[in-house]
Order: structure tokens, then C-alpha cells, then sequence
């Protein structure tokens, strides 16, 4: 709900989709459907740390850089995108 997918840059701009994919695996963490695309700082917070705390997946990425990007750098989301596959691969 309310992301699409079309890259690894400007799709995942606002954090909404980092949650989703947290929220994919770990759904009992947060309630996504009471997230806002407009809240990005909170996005960014909320999927970072629940994927820290609960999957240890280390935060490679820095929130106040992702908030001061509209365009975050595509290697590095792909990075943490990569990361996150890894630690739930077996898993869905």
C-alpha cells in the first residue's frame, strides 16, 4: 500500500518501502497501515531499527542522509536491499 516499486533510488525515497519489506517478514513488529508516505523521517526510523533489534540486520544506512535525499544513491539502498534478503532468504 501506497509504494511502487520501479527502481532502487526514488522508489524507496520516503522509507515506506524499507517498512514493507520489514513488514513482510516481521509483521507483528509495527502497523504499516498506519504509516504516511509524507512521514519519512518516522519510515526510516521505524524500519531501521526494527530491522536492527529484531533481525539483526545492521543499519548500513544513515537516516539524516535518507531525509536529506530525494534521490538516495541506488549501490547503498541495493546494499541494505541485499541485506535484508539475506538474513530472511529462507524464511518466505
Amino acid at each position: 500500500q501506497n509504494i511502487q516499486i520501479d527502481n532502487f533510488s526514488t522508489s524507496w525515497s520516503n522509507g515506506l518501502a524499507f517498512c514493507a519489506l520489514i513488514h513482510h517478514f516481521l509483521p507483528d513488529a509495527f502497523e504499516y497501515d498506519s504509516l504516511r508516505p509524507e512521514e519519512r523521517r518516522k519510515n526510516f526510523e521505524l524500519a531501521f531499527r526494527v530491522a536492527d533489534e529484531k533481525a539483526g540486520i545492521a543499519p548500513l544506512l544513515d537516516v539524516e542522509d535518507m531525509v536529506i535525499m530525494r534521490k538516495p544513491d541506488w549501490k547503498c539502498v541495493f546494499t541494505y536491499v541485499q541485506s535484508v534478503y539475506r538474513r530472511f532468504k529462507d524464511q518466505d
